[in-house]
């Protein structure tokens, strides 16, 4: 009996440490989806560099290598840095929080579709759900209209990149002034136009899917010359690294082939470079306010957002090939988060571009 005692007033006295212990463990949940059934999803993420700083005489051409490594791929799914439809609307219903302008104006195609943007994504869901193997020239014109509606133009874009040169004008519910906007965004360097939405026309795919968000690092600052003092010096601490680096970059960007450029900024050397320059220094501040801390938990909330809204394009797609185009400082968090996921196995970005 004393001994039962003993043993009792024993297993009280260790039932704190022993769990203690249990609260610090860390619980891998990466391993539930051995053995799952049926194919994993493989997620590809494209670091590049914004085109929209490149020279106005850029000419696209430049990328043809690179486009032929990623349709060499044959994604099913491609993903941009945009905000997508919904956060646009959110957006523009709390102007005092988010600003008029937080996404360009889809007035034009509310004019010729009759359409804001929720109804627009709706009338663009249930089109692609009855969407033919060889759709019209008509009904790639309407659709083209519904995504500027739903405030999609790279998705605009692509349906326009499928259509025939001598079907490329206005008409079913595409407006004259939308047909300017495409031949605007013909003359755009931007990614998400000379990457994606040409590679998506290629594949012959019908969108592309707009995955940023800016909901998540819209910190409430008074003081903006303020925060940006600190925060700027929180960078230049850590960031001479990256300016060597950048020197590189600059210099590959002015080649005729920019698949060079893009093997270079998709290393794990590369990519450290961006995320050191982006976080050790402002983690390391002593600023009085934090700012730069709270520019880090900004940041971390935009590209955990940004991971969530990707796995959201192949949620119902378990196996789907995705592509997601970023800016290279954002591969390194959406690397590390999309490879946590279950079912998901990230690709690695320099073995398909070699």
């Amino acid at each position: 009996m004393r001994n039962r005692i003993h043993l009792i007033f024993h297993a009280i006295a260790v039932l704190p440490l022993m769990l203690a212990l249990e609260a610090h463990a860390q619980i891998d949940l990466t391993v539930l989806d051995r053995d799952m059934a049926g194919p994993r999803a493989q997620v590809l993420v494209l670091a590049t560099t914004h085109l929209n700083q490149m020279p106005k005489d850029f000419n696209p051409a430049a990328l043809d290598q690179l486009l032929n490594r990623l349709a060499g791929w044959k994604p099913d799914i491609i993903t941009i840095e945009t905000e997508p439809g919904d956060e646009c609307d959110l957006a523009a219903r709390q102007p005092a929080r988010y600003g008029a302008n937080y996404c360009a104006s889809t007035a034009d195609a509310k004019l010729t579709t009759g359409l804001d943007i929720p109804d627009a994504m709706a009338a663009v869901t249930n089109t692609l759900k009855a969407w033919p193997a060889q759709p019209t020239a008509a009904q790639r014109r309407h659709l083209a209209a519904l995504f500027f509606a739903a405030a999609e133009p790279a998705s605009a874009y692509t349906q326009w990149l499928q259509l025939g040169g001598a079907e490329r004008h206005s008409g079913d519910g595409l407006s004259e002034a939308l047909v300017q906007k495409l031949a605007a965004i013909a003359t755009t360097n931007n990614e998400n136009y000379l990457i994606a939405a040409r590679l998506a026309a290629w594949l012959g795919l019908q969108r592309v899917h707009q995955v940023d968000n800016h909901t998540g690092d819209n910190l409430d600052i008074s003081d903006r010359k303020a925060f940006m003092v600190p925060l700027t010096a929180a960078w230049a601490a850590s960031g001479a690294a990256l300016s060597q680096q950048n020197k590189l970059t600059n210099e590959l960007a002015k080649q005729a082939d920019l698949l060079p450029l893009y093997q270079f900024i998709n290393t794990p050397a590369a990519l450290w470079n961006f995320a050191e320059a982006n976080v050790k220094g402002p983690m390391q501040s002593t600023s009085a306010q934090a700012y730069p801390q709270m520019w880090v938990a900004g940041w971390e909330t935009r590209n955990l957002r940004i991971v969530a809204n990707i796995r959201e394009t192949f949620r119902e797609r378990p196996g789907a090939r995705v592509l997601s185009i970023i800016g290279a400082s954002h591969k390194p968090w959406l690397d590390s988060w999309l490879g946590m996921l279950q079912g998901v196995d990230v690709v690695d970005a320099t073995r398909v571009l070699q």
